[in-house]
């Protein structure tokens, strides 16, 4: 993925960055997701519950006492705009809303203060760690493999994407205007802005749509920023022949460079500049619109984790080459919105996507970090209780749906309080993929509003609740805390 040159500048980022750590213990947590999995709801929470000494029985450094507080500090890169955690927090509890989706890179400086578990440990440890939380979009990690592929590769399996049943039709219009196109006849750049802009209308389809379709590279067309009518946007798969040299100027050598250039000027500087630095990582996956969505959805889902992994450095350096070279040890797949489900299937849909997680992680020939896969609300906003139905009791989820969401003929007003039968996952995830398909009965969604916070009969507010955010932190943060 990487030059030598880019090799150097990696390594003497890092010996920096461990060199101000020997004084100042960090460590850099990368956030990402693939669409609509949460991101800014699962940092938004994090810092909430340490500021605030949130409910996090399996979080042991909290429970145990021995986080003396946290705070928020300024963040070192002063070029990556601040994660807005005041401005989340106030939307959750204030409007009862959920905050905008990650539209773009940021960070975040939480330092906590803490007493090591071991008395030796408390001679030497400050017992201090600032922990970087870097967010960043799902999109922009599915571009990292696009360093290792060429143009014609990128096409191939583009275009092979844009063919498959549940995405043809939204692809329809690049197609069309694909046909119509001779890649080897001198570039019209209406023709080409034209043909970009019907790729990217297709991307972005795929992103709104709710068949939950995952991988969906070059990320940066779904948000331009200040490169938006760029060259480097400017381009899109086409149908070339590998190893075939076009006639310069021609359409299909113009679209080459400038996905050429797109790896130089967009992929590269992420992966060098953020990626590259992170200790740990956790990947929130909603697996449920994915697994209600059905087969061609569950296996865009697999393509994309196996895409992810490829991008991963993984596996712990040696002490003195952490110096010059970062590797993440750690990575938690985190299958979010658990509180649309009864407990009764938590432990289901984690062995789901950990069945995902196995075949992404030999295709993607990964190995050498810590992995694990957990079932995650990191805010709860729903109840347990169980209903009476003709004789059967029935687990249900109680919580106040979002104005305008629907089931079936129902359509909810956003002020009601409802319980619903969500539906079951199989108990074996074998079935689920029997004969390369996924057979699922549909499961009813809805997106609920925030909790209100709880009260203690002393008055006392109460942290956000949640559903293994302890577990995700103690896997996250625990050995850097003890």
């Amino acid at each position: 993925m990487t030059s030598i040159a880019d090799e150097a500048l990696l390594a003497l980022g890092t010996f920096t960055d461990r060199t101000a750590g020997l004084f100042q213990p960090t460590m850099r947590l990368g956030v990402t997701g693939l669409a609509r999995a949460g991101k800014t709801v699962f940092i938004t929470a994090l810092v909430h519950n340490l500021l605030h000494g949130g409910r996090l029985p399996l979080f042991e450094a909290q429970a145990s006492g021995r986080i003396a507080g946290s705070r928020l500090e300024e963040q070192p890169d002063d070029a990556v705009p601040r994660f807005q955690y005041e401005d989340h927090i106030r939307t959750i509890l204030e409007e009862r809303a959920w905050p905008q989706s990650t539209r773009a890179i940021s960070e975040l400086r939480l330092t906590v203060e803490f007493q090591s578990a071991s008395g030796w440990s408390r001679l030497f440890s400050a017992g201090r760690l600032s922990i970087d939380i870097v967010d960043y979009p799902g999109e922009w990690l599915l571009d990292l493999p696009l360093l290792e592929k060429d143009f014609a590769t990128f096409s191939t399996e583009a275009l092979e994407r844009a063919r498959r049943p549940g995405r043809d039709a939204l692809a329809a219009g690049y197609l069309s205007a694909l046909a119509a196109i001779d890649i080897a006849a001198p570039l019209q750049e209406t023709a080409a802005q034209a043909l970009a802009a019907a790729f990217t209308a297709y991307l972005n389809a795929c992103r709104r749509d709710r068949t939950a379709l995952s991988t969906l590279p070059p990320g940066r067309f779904l948000m331009p920023g200040d490169l938006e009518g760029s060259p480097a946007l400017t381009f899109a798969p086409l149908p070339v022949e590998p190893n075939r040299s076009y006639p310069k100027g021609s359409l299909a050598a113009v679209f080459q460079r400038r996905y050429e250039a797109y790896k130089s000027v967009v992929v590269k500087p992420f992966f060098r500049d953020h990626f590259a630095r992170l200790d740990r990582q956790i990947i929130l996956v909603d697996a449920l619109q994915a697994l209600n969505a059905g087969p061609e959805a569950v296996r865009d889902l697999e393509n994309a984790l196996a895409d992810i992994l490829t991008a991963f450095r993984p596996g712990r350096a040696s002490w003195l080459a952490s110096f010059l070279t970062r590797r993440i040890d750690r990575i938690l797949i985190a299958a979010t919105k658990a509180d649309h489900l009864h407990r009764e299937s938590h432990r289901r849909l984690e062995a789901i996507v950990r069945r995902l997680m196995d075949d992404a992680i030999r295709r993607a020939d990964f190995s050498g970090a810590k992995t694990e896969v957990i079932a995650l609300a990191a805010i709860r906003a729903t109840r347990e209780a169980s209903v009476e139905d003709r004789g059967d009791t029935l687990p249900v989820i109680v919580g106040t749906p979002m104005q305008g969401e629907t089931i079936g003929a129902d359509r909810f007003d956003g002020r009601t309080e409802t319980a619903i039968f969500p539906g079951d996952l199989p108990a074996d995830p074998a079935k689920l993929f029997a004969d390369g398909t996924a057979r699922l009965d549909p499961i009813s969604f809805v997106r609920f509003q925030p909790p209100r916070l709880e009260r203690t009969a002393e008055g006392l507010t109460l942290s956000l609740p949640h559903i293994r955010l302890d577990r995700a932190l103690q896997f996250l943060l625990g050995d850097r805390l003890a």
